[in-house]
């Protein structure tokens, strides 16, 4: 045998060192993937949400508002009605406290109703007139609405009363939703108002 030619002992050790610089190469990648997708914070990526999504509803100043109008800013949402005795009114209270402690700007709240057969653009626009002026009032017909629900996971049920009347059951959640309309969380209102408008901004 030419001594310039390599024994097939060496040969299969070199062959074996290849493959395993190839597994370890290959474990690499695979751990880096995954990592990847299981990062929904990831520059310039995040997780599908399960909460949220388009909508098309009358806004409380005679203009037509979808979820593509509010691209650009982070926002609240919240789901109530203006027949509500109390959760609903004291939620857009706080709110509006939230809000006065970053003046100027941009971030909005929608406050949707429940109740569109009570709720029409004028009473709304009424209602919403008491809080502060970046909440707008959203209202639409019945399907609408109940799209818009359904996509947020809104619970809602009318409750009927004694004298033909009816309240509305529903949940009280306000959601975050970043500037890109991806739910962040459910907003903590139950701080001073100051901590809460400091998360806040931080999203602007």
């Amino acid at each position: 045998m030419s001594s310039a030619e390599p024994s097939p002992a060496r040969s299969l050790l070199a062959g074996g060192r290849w493959f395993f610089i190839a597994c370890v190469l290959l474990a690499v990648i695979v751990c880096a993937g995954a990592a990847y997708v299981s990062n929904p914070w990831r520059a310039g990526a995040r997780a599908p949400s399960l909460i949220g999504g388009p909508f098309k509803l009358a806004a409380t100043d005679g203009r037509t508002l979808t979820d593509a109008d509010m691209r650009g800013e982070p926002f609240l949402v919240f789901f109530g009605y203006t027949h509500c005795p109390d959760v609903c009114p004291a939620t857009l209270s706080e709110i509006s406290d939230v809000l006065a402690k970053i003046p100027g700007k941009p971030v909005k709240a929608l406050f949707v109703t429940i109740d569109p057969e009570r709720d029409t653009a004028p009473i709304m626009k009424d209602y919403v007139s008491n809080f502060d002026p970046r909440i707008i009032g959203l209202t639409g017909d019945r399907s609408a609405i109940d799209q818009v629900e359904r996509a947020y996971r809104v619970y809602a049920r009318k409750a009927p009363q004694e004298n033909g009347d009816y309240t509305m059951d529903h949940s009280a959640v306000v959601y975050l939703m970043d500037s890109e309309g991806r739910f962040v969380e459910a907003f903590n209102l139950d701080r001073k108002p100051e901590d809460s408008a400091k998360e806040l901004a931080g999203y602007l």
